[in-house]
């Protein structure tokens, strides 16, 4: 059952990751939270998120944001990266991922999902046969309801390194 809260891949941060080679595999979309994930909670775009959309869309990914955030929030980040984006998704619900790829005109198979949260992000993204990228959060300041899921996280990741 723990399986569901899964990714498919752990890593420190959204930035090390080599989409390079992934789309050397044939993806060709991205949906990216943007809280935590990309720059620290309600932080616009810094140069880092700046230089890796221009990166990012450079090699042929399509882009999505899909924020439980209200618009007003997401659209701050999004004026500088300027992709699609979704605001008051209601992850971990399926369909905003599916309205992302729609947005995208990707699939399940071409499609990854990268977001710090297991509970929202990964959990809808796996519902969704999403590959899922879980990152290390960026910054420790968080809203309370998120400081006590990363407890639940922490047993969810404790069996996800041990089970092999």
């Amino acid at each position: 059952m723990l399986e569901n809260f899964y990714p498919d891949e752990y890593l420190d941060s959204a930035y090390q990751i080599e989409f390079d080679r992934l789309y050397q595999e044939g993806y060709r979309g991205i949906i990216f939270d943007v809280d935590n994930t990309l720059v620290p909670h309600g932080a616009p775009a810094d140069g880092r998120a700046r230089k890796l959309f221009v990166h990012l869309k450079e090699l042929g990914y399509q882009c999505c944001l899909l924020s439980n955030n209200k618009e007003p929030r997401v659209k701050l980040f999004n004026d500088a990266v300027q992709v699609q984006y979704i605001f008051k998704a209601g992850k971990p619900k399926v369909s905003g991922y599916r309205k992302a790829m729609e947005l995208m005109g990707t699939e399940e198979g071409n499609t990854l999902f990268v977001g710090d949260q297991i509970f929202t992000d990964v959990y809808g993204a796996n519902r969704a046969g999403i590959r899922t990228i879980l990152t290390k959060p960026i910054h420790p300041k968080e809203e309370i309801q998120i400081v006590l899921k990363r407890y639940l996280e922490k047993i969810v990741l404790y069996f996800y390194r041990h089970r092999k």
